[in-house]
């Protein structure tokens, strides 16, 4: 009997390390890009099982070289960064179609705009998002997906307070952007990002005053 169970205890600790191993594979295989700017490195790691066509989006962005010598175009302190999509003059580059929100997927998967995620950024259509990204540098609960009851009009949370609204408008307000990954290297760098001064340039407001040019952003793993 003593042998029997000791048999059987080996077998449980070498079927729970194997599964150990496969998810420290699994976590270890997370794609990683390194986002070169001229004012230093930033390491991202995304999450392809939590926003699979939204990762898959940016890697096609990355691996044409759509991102180098773009600029963050849009800097706010204590909000987020964003960049990806014009060139130093404010020229906004050609991009591919849109992708798809997956802000519902992300969040049912735990993963939030919260400070050091990164996000893609869209227009009032949450199915617009393309090329241009932001980073989040605080936990921006209200750029979340919400769910919302039935019924129309509807009650929804705007910055913490309840509002009503047509539903129509609800879906539109509630549907939230999509975090796909987060810095795991090179915060320092998007301290000095969102902290440095900012002007209008034409009809863009939150303007770097000195150009931020995102280098290349490449793939390291």
């Amino acid at each position: 009997m003593i042998m029997h169970f000791r048999r059987h205890f080996l077998q449980l600790s070498a079927a729970g390390f194997l599964t150990v191993v496969a998810t420290l594979t699994q976590a270890q295989e997370l794609p990683k890009v390194n986002i070169k700017t001229s004012m230093g490195d930033i390491v991202l790691e995304l999450y392809p099982e939590k926003a699979p066509k939204t990762v898959e989006n940016f890697l096609r962005y990355v691996k044409k070289g759509h991102y180098n010598k773009t600029v963050f175009h849009r800097v706010i302190d204590n909000f987020m960064i964003q960049g990806g999509g014009m060139d130093a003059a404010m020229r906004e580059k050609p991009t591919d179609n849109p992708v798809p929100s997956e802000a519902k997927i992300a969040f049912e998967h735990d993963l939030k705009n919260d400070i050091g995620t990164i996000a893609m950024a869209r227009t009032s259509d949450p199915n617009s998002a393309r090329a241009q990204f932001y980073i989040n540098v605080n936990n921006n609960d209200f750029l979340n997906y919400q769910a919302i009851p039935e019924g129309d009009p509807v009650q929804v949370m705007k910055n913490g307070e309840p509002i009503t609204l047509p539903r129509a408008r609800a879906l539109i307000f509630t549907a939230g952007y999509t975090p796909f990954g987060k810095v795991i290297e090179g915060w320092d760098v998007v301290e000095k990002i969102k902290s440095t001064p900012t002007t209008e340039v034409s009809i863009h407001q939150n303007v770097p005053v000195k150009t931020i040019t995102i280098i290349s952003i490449k793939q390291i793993k």
